[in-house]
């Protein structure tokens, strides 16, 4: 995707820019010589579109000093990979409009004063009689937009705004307890390989940008999410089986032994969020929910993975991602597999919590 960034907007005094053609990775500003104010406002086009991004200077990361600039620029250098992970999606975003010293707003409606050309996808909370009309993003404009809003982390249902109710995205959420070691998400991910490639089924990893790893699957969008959730249940006792030691499949945290892995079967429930592919995390170091091949997991340090470094990972190895599209995996097998445990008397995913 083309992206030109460089048009600057200032309030006070004049500023000096300067930049390296069209990558974003290099657009910098700073004031001119003497100049004692900062930036109030910046300018970027993307694509069809100009995004004004004000308080560009203002520090989002008090770890390493990242700025919002800094997190707008890093969005525009993945641009490929965060819009193929949010495309035609509903999606949430964490919105931390002081940085992460203040607070975070869980923003589930798009916020107003949105341009016309930003998206939205109609969504209903039957729980709550409620409902909502969140972000869609389309094009990388979108997600640039909702950085200029502070949104810093991007939470994309698994189904699509052309049919919400039928999710396309199986998610495979490998949640370590607070005395699991890293290690066991790196040992418990070879197994999921392992059932995978069992079902004909392709995985695509990442890490979450926390303590976990996340697996996506695509599927076709023909079941509601009570049957997504069996069968992903389905999946997470069939990992149980195989690592007794390490993963347990207990629902209320309260009874699950802290030194294992959750294998967190309910992140396919309705509107239930997790991070994006590419979607920065609302922590200290401005760490990223990167794509990584299923070699790179045994050696794998999430800590690696931030804005500084994925973008020259991303302009090295391109989206990691880019095919999951194309490696839709059928599904039935893991519903048969549900049909199968719940005839030997094992509980549905609705007997710990109704989430539907």
């Amino acid at each position: 995707m083309h992206v030109r960034c460089v048009r600057y907007v200032r309030k006070f005094g004049r500023f000096a820019a300067f930049d390296r053609g069209d990558d974003p990775r290099w657009l910098r500003w700073e004031p001119m010589a003497g100049d004692k104010n900062a930036a109030s406002a910046v300018e970027l086009d993307v694509g069809e579109h100009t995004v004004r991004v004000t308080h560009p200077d203002r520090v989002y990361f008090p770890e390493t000093g990242a700025t919002k600039l800094d997190l707008a620029q890093y969005y525009l250098a993945v641009g490929d990979g965060i819009v193929r992970a949010l495309r035609e999606r509903p999606c949430m975003t964490h919105r931390f409009p002081e940085g992460l010293a203040g607070d975070k707003v869980h923003q589930k409606r798009l916020p107003r004063g949105a341009p016309d050309w930003v998206e939205t996808a109609h969504v209903t909370f039957p729980r709550f009689h409620r409902t909502a009309d969140e972000l869609c993003v389309t094009k990388l404009a979108d997600v640039v937009w909702s950085v200029q809003m502070s949104a810093v982390e991007f939470h994309p249902w698994n189904s699509r705004r052309a049919d919400v109710e039928s999710p396309d995205e199986w998610r495979i959420d490998l949640d370590p307890g607070d005395e699991c070691p890293f290690s066991t998400v790196q040992r418990v991910a070879g197994v999921v390989h392992e059932v995978l490639d069992e079902l004909g089924a392709v995985g695509w990893p990442k890490t979450s940008g926390g303590k976990g790893m996340h697996v996506y699957v695509r599927i076709p969008p023909r079941w509601g999410f009570h049957d997504v959730r069996r069968g992903a249940l389905a999946f997470a006792r069939e990992i149980e089986r195989r690592t007794p030691s390490d993963v347990t499949t207990t629902w209320w945290r309260k009874d699950r032994d802290a030194s294992k892995l959750f294998v967190d079967y309910n992140q396919n429930a309705r509107d239930h969020t997790i991070a994006s592919a590419y979607s920065v995390r609302g922590v200290p170091d401005a760490r990223v929910s990167t794509p990584v091949r299923w070699n790179e997991i045994p050696d794998v340090d999430p800590h690696d993975f931030t804005i500084a470094t994925v973008p020259a990972r991303f302009a090295e190895l391109g989206d990691l991602h880019a095919g999951i599209d194309d490696a839709v995996f059928s599904f039935e097998e893991l519903l048969e597999w549900a049909e199968r445990d719940e005839a030997a008397g094992e509980s549905g995913p609705d007997a710990a919590v109704d989430l539907d």
